[in-house]
Protein backbone atom coordinates (compact mmCIF):
# COMPACT_ATOMS: atom_id res chain seq x y z
CA UNK A 1 0.00 0.00 0.00
CA UNK A 2 1.77 3.26 -1.15
CA UNK A 3 1.67 6.13 1.53
CA UNK A 4 -1.04 8.07 -0.11
CA UNK A 5 -2.95 10.81 2.36
CA UNK A 6 -4.96 12.57 0.06
CA UNK A 7 -8.37 13.64 1.57
CA UNK A 8 -6.81 13.27 5.05
CA UNK A 9 -6.55 15.81 7.46
CA UNK A 10 -3.84 15.89 10.16
CA UNK A 11 -2.72 17.74 13.36
CA UNK A 12 0.51 17.94 14.29
CA UNK A 13 1.82 19.62 17.83
CA UNK A 14 5.09 21.25 17.95
CA UNK A 15 4.87 20.61 14.44
CA UNK A 16 6.95 23.93 13.93
CA UNK A 17 10.44 22.41 14.51
CA UNK A 18 12.44 19.08 14.16
CA UNK A 19 10.72 16.03 13.91
CA UNK A 20 7.48 17.41 14.01
CA UNK A 21 8.16 20.22 11.45
CA UNK A 22 9.82 16.56 9.07
CA UNK A 23 6.06 14.68 10.21
CA UNK A 24 4.42 18.03 8.88
CA UNK A 25 6.64 18.33 5.34
CA UNK A 26 6.54 14.64 4.28
CA UNK A 27 2.68 14.65 5.11
CA UNK A 28 1.65 17.29 3.20
CA UNK A 29 3.69 16.33 0.36
CA UNK A 30 1.54 12.90 0.17
CA UNK A 31 -1.51 15.37 0.16
CA UNK A 32 -2.53 15.48 3.39
CA UNK A 33 -4.03 18.83 4.47
CA UNK A 34 -1.98 19.60 7.50
CA UNK A 35 -2.56 21.85 10.88
CA UNK A 36 0.55 23.22 12.35
CA UNK A 37 0.66 23.07 15.90
CA UNK A 38 3.09 25.12 18.32
CA UNK A 39 3.73 27.70 21.13
CA UNK A 40 5.49 29.41 18.20
CA UNK A 41 2.89 31.22 16.07
CA UNK A 42 5.68 32.77 14.12
CA UNK A 43 7.54 29.43 13.23
CA UNK A 44 4.97 26.97 12.96
CA UNK A 45 3.25 29.97 9.79
CA UNK A 46 7.25 29.60 8.39
CA UNK A 47 5.93 25.63 8.17
CA UNK A 48 3.01 26.40 6.90
CA UNK A 49 4.62 28.91 4.10
CA UNK A 50 7.29 26.06 3.13
CA UNK A 51 4.46 23.91 2.83
CA UNK A 52 2.25 25.94 0.57
CA UNK A 53 5.35 26.91 -1.24
CA UNK A 54 6.01 23.39 -2.63
CA UNK A 55 2.34 22.43 -3.32
CA UNK A 56 0.63 21.42 -0.29
CA UNK A 57 -2.27 22.29 2.32
CA UNK A 58 -1.56 23.58 5.58
CA UNK A 59 -2.82 25.75 8.37
CA UNK A 60 -1.06 27.33 11.99
CA UNK A 61 -2.35 27.52 14.97
CA UNK A 62 -0.55 28.60 18.59
CA UNK A 63 -1.22 26.21 21.65
CA UNK A 64 0.49 25.80 24.85
CA UNK A 65 -0.04 21.78 24.47
CA UNK A 66 0.22 21.74 28.53
CA UNK A 67 -3.31 24.50 29.11
CA UNK A 68 -6.14 22.34 28.21
CA UNK A 69 -8.58 24.96 26.70
CA UNK A 70 -5.49 25.91 24.51
CA UNK A 71 -5.30 21.72 23.64
CA UNK A 72 -9.39 21.65 22.45
CA UNK A 73 -9.15 25.08 20.80
CA UNK A 74 -6.47 24.35 18.65
CA UNK A 75 -8.02 20.68 17.48
CA UNK A 76 -11.51 22.52 16.91
CA UNK A 77 -9.64 24.31 14.63
CA UNK A 78 -8.32 21.88 13.06
CA UNK A 79 -11.95 20.16 12.57
CA UNK A 80 -13.07 23.84 11.59
CA UNK A 81 -10.60 24.63 8.91
CA UNK A 82 -10.35 21.69 7.15
CA UNK A 83 -13.79 19.70 8.01
CA UNK A 84 -12.12 16.93 10.17
CA UNK A 85 -9.52 14.95 11.61
CA UNK A 86 -8.68 11.88 10.43
CA UNK A 87 -4.39 11.79 11.73
CA UNK A 88 -2.86 13.61 14.13
CA UNK A 89 1.20 13.39 15.54
CA UNK A 90 1.49 14.08 18.96
CA UNK A 91 4.73 15.09 19.15
CA UNK A 92 5.38 18.75 21.56
CA UNK A 93 7.78 18.20 24.76
CA UNK A 94 10.76 19.50 25.99
CA UNK A 95 13.96 18.08 27.36
CA UNK A 96 13.45 19.84 31.45
CA UNK A 97 16.32 20.31 33.78
CA UNK A 98 19.06 17.96 34.51
CA UNK A 99 18.88 16.60 38.18
CA UNK A 100 18.98 13.81 40.23
CA UNK A 101 15.72 12.47 41.76
CA UNK A 102 16.03 13.71 44.87
CA UNK A 103 16.84 16.76 43.79
CA UNK A 104 14.67 17.77 40.86
CA UNK A 105 11.81 20.04 41.96
CA UNK A 106 8.17 20.13 42.15
CA UNK A 107 8.09 22.76 39.46
CA UNK A 108 10.45 21.27 37.09
CA UNK A 109 9.14 17.99 37.68
CA UNK A 110 5.08 19.17 36.58
CA UNK A 111 6.37 21.21 33.66
CA UNK A 112 8.10 18.36 32.27
CA UNK A 113 5.34 16.25 33.33
CA UNK A 114 2.63 18.78 32.18
CA UNK A 115 4.15 19.00 28.45
CA UNK A 116 5.54 15.81 27.88
CA UNK A 117 2.47 13.33 29.57
CA UNK A 118 -0.36 15.39 30.31
CA UNK A 119 -0.18 17.11 26.89
CA UNK A 120 -0.54 14.09 25.67
CA UNK A 121 -4.09 12.73 27.22
CA UNK A 122 -5.15 16.03 26.75
CA UNK A 123 -4.73 16.12 23.01
CA UNK A 124 -6.01 12.49 22.68
CA UNK A 125 -9.04 13.31 24.77
CA UNK A 126 -9.86 15.41 21.76
CA UNK A 127 -8.73 14.08 18.87
CA UNK A 128 -10.35 10.85 19.44
CA UNK A 129 -13.66 12.59 20.15
CA UNK A 130 -13.00 14.48 16.35
CA UNK A 131 -11.84 11.36 14.88
CA UNK A 132 -15.18 9.08 16.21
CA UNK A 133 -17.47 11.67 14.49
CA UNK A 134 -15.43 10.79 11.04
CA UNK A 135 -15.48 7.13 12.17
CA UNK A 136 -11.89 6.45 12.84
CA UNK A 137 -8.17 7.42 12.61
CA UNK A 138 -5.01 7.21 13.64
CA UNK A 139 -2.45 8.58 16.28
CA UNK A 140 1.19 8.80 16.71
CA UNK A 141 2.28 9.79 19.98
CA UNK A 142 6.04 10.97 20.13
CA UNK A 143 7.45 8.79 23.16
CA UNK A 144 11.51 8.42 23.19
CA UNK A 145 13.84 5.68 23.56
CA UNK A 146 13.60 6.82 26.86
CA UNK A 147 9.95 5.18 27.52
CA UNK A 148 12.01 2.07 27.51
CA UNK A 149 15.23 2.89 29.45
CA UNK A 150 16.63 4.87 32.14
CA UNK A 151 18.78 8.25 31.54
CA UNK A 152 20.91 9.54 34.68
CA UNK A 153 19.64 13.08 35.91
CA UNK A 154 16.58 12.78 33.70
CA UNK A 155 13.72 11.51 36.07
CA UNK A 156 10.84 14.08 34.76
CA UNK A 157 11.45 12.63 31.18
CA UNK A 158 11.72 9.46 31.71
CA UNK A 159 8.67 9.04 33.88
CA UNK A 160 6.79 11.52 31.14
CA UNK A 161 7.84 8.88 28.12
CA UNK A 162 7.10 5.72 29.86
CA UNK A 163 3.27 6.88 30.65
CA UNK A 164 3.02 7.80 26.81
CA UNK A 165 3.74 4.50 25.80
CA UNK A 166 1.51 3.03 28.61
CA UNK A 167 -1.24 5.89 27.53
CA UNK A 168 -1.25 4.65 24.29
CA UNK A 169 -1.22 1.34 25.05
CA UNK A 170 -4.51 1.51 26.63
CA UNK A 171 -6.33 4.53 24.30
CA UNK A 172 -5.66 1.44 21.75
CA UNK A 173 -7.25 -1.21 23.54
CA UNK A 174 -10.55 1.23 24.32
CA UNK A 175 -10.57 2.40 20.42
CA UNK A 176 -9.96 -0.50 18.40
CA UNK A 177 -12.95 -1.60 17.48
CA UNK A 178 -13.95 2.27 16.80
CA UNK A 179 -11.29 2.50 14.23
CA UNK A 180 -8.62 3.95 15.71
CA UNK A 181 -5.54 2.87 15.99
CA UNK A 182 -2.88 4.77 18.61
CA UNK A 183 0.58 4.26 18.39
CA UNK A 184 4.00 5.41 19.69
CA UNK A 185 7.17 6.18 18.92
CA UNK A 186 11.03 5.96 20.76
CA UNK A 187 13.59 8.24 18.94
CA UNK A 188 16.91 7.79 20.08
CA UNK A 189 19.06 10.83 20.08
CA UNK A 190 18.00 12.67 17.41
CA UNK A 191 19.50 15.98 15.63
CA UNK A 192 16.89 18.35 16.22
CA UNK A 193 16.35 22.50 18.17
CA UNK A 194 15.98 20.14 21.29
CA UNK A 195 19.34 19.19 21.62
CA UNK A 196 20.58 22.32 21.31
CA UNK A 197 22.89 24.42 19.21
CA UNK A 198 24.86 24.92 22.61
CA UNK A 199 25.07 21.05 23.57
CA UNK A 200 28.98 20.42 24.15
CA UNK A 201 30.76 18.87 21.46
CA UNK A 202 31.73 15.77 24.15
CA UNK A 203 28.49 15.38 25.19
CA UNK A 204 27.22 15.30 21.77
CA UNK A 205 30.01 12.97 20.91
CA UNK A 206 29.08 10.78 24.07
CA UNK A 207 25.01 10.68 23.01
CA UNK A 208 26.48 9.52 19.55
CA UNK A 209 28.64 6.97 21.27
CA UNK A 210 25.23 5.33 22.76
CA UNK A 211 23.88 4.68 19.73
CA UNK A 212 25.69 1.63 17.88
CA UNK A 213 25.30 3.02 14.64
CA UNK A 214 28.21 5.75 15.36
CA UNK A 215 25.79 9.40 15.16
CA UNK A 216 22.73 10.45 16.18
CA UNK A 217 19.25 10.27 14.13
CA UNK A 218 17.68 12.66 11.85
CA UNK A 219 14.49 14.31 12.14
CA UNK A 220 13.26 12.95 8.63
CA UNK A 221 14.04 9.06 9.49
CA UNK A 222 11.62 9.40 12.25
CA UNK A 223 9.24 10.89 10.49
CA UNK A 224 9.52 8.49 8.08
CA UNK A 225 8.10 5.96 10.71
CA UNK A 226 5.57 7.74 11.74
CA UNK A 227 4.09 8.16 8.15
CA UNK A 228 4.25 4.36 7.90
CA UNK A 229 2.09 4.20 11.18
CA UNK A 230 0.01 6.77 10.23
CA UNK A 231 -0.83 5.12 7.03
CA UNK A 232 -3.07 2.17 5.82
CA UNK A 233 -0.31 0.00 5.64
CA UNK A 234 -0.81 0.00 9.07
CA UNK A 235 -4.06 -1.24 9.19
CA UNK A 236 -3.22 -4.44 11.78
CA UNK A 237 -1.28 -2.14 14.11
CA UNK A 238 -2.29 -0.70 16.99
CA UNK A 239 -0.96 -0.30 20.60
CA UNK A 240 2.62 -0.77 19.65
CA UNK A 241 5.95 0.86 20.51
CA UNK A 242 7.94 1.34 17.69
CA UNK A 243 11.95 2.18 18.49
CA UNK A 244 13.73 4.27 15.76
CA UNK A 245 17.10 4.31 18.11
CA UNK A 246 20.10 3.46 15.53
CA UNK A 247 20.34 -0.12 17.79
CA UNK A 248 20.38 2.16 20.97
CA UNK A 249 18.14 -0.30 22.96
CA UNK A 250 19.60 -3.33 21.38
CA UNK A 251 22.45 -3.14 24.03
Amino acid sequence: MSQDFSGKVAFVTGGASGIGEAVVKQLAARGAKVVVADLKLDAAQATVDAVKASGGEAAAVAVDVSKIDQVEKAVQFAVDTFGKLDLAVNNAGIGGKAAKAGDYTFEDWHKVIDVNLNSVFYSMKYEIAAMLKNGGGAIVNMASILGTNGFASAPAYVSAKHGVVGLTKAAAIDYAKDGIRVTAVGPGFIETPLLGSATPSETLNGLRALHPVGRLGQSDEVAALTLFLLSDAASFITGSYHLVDGGYAAQ
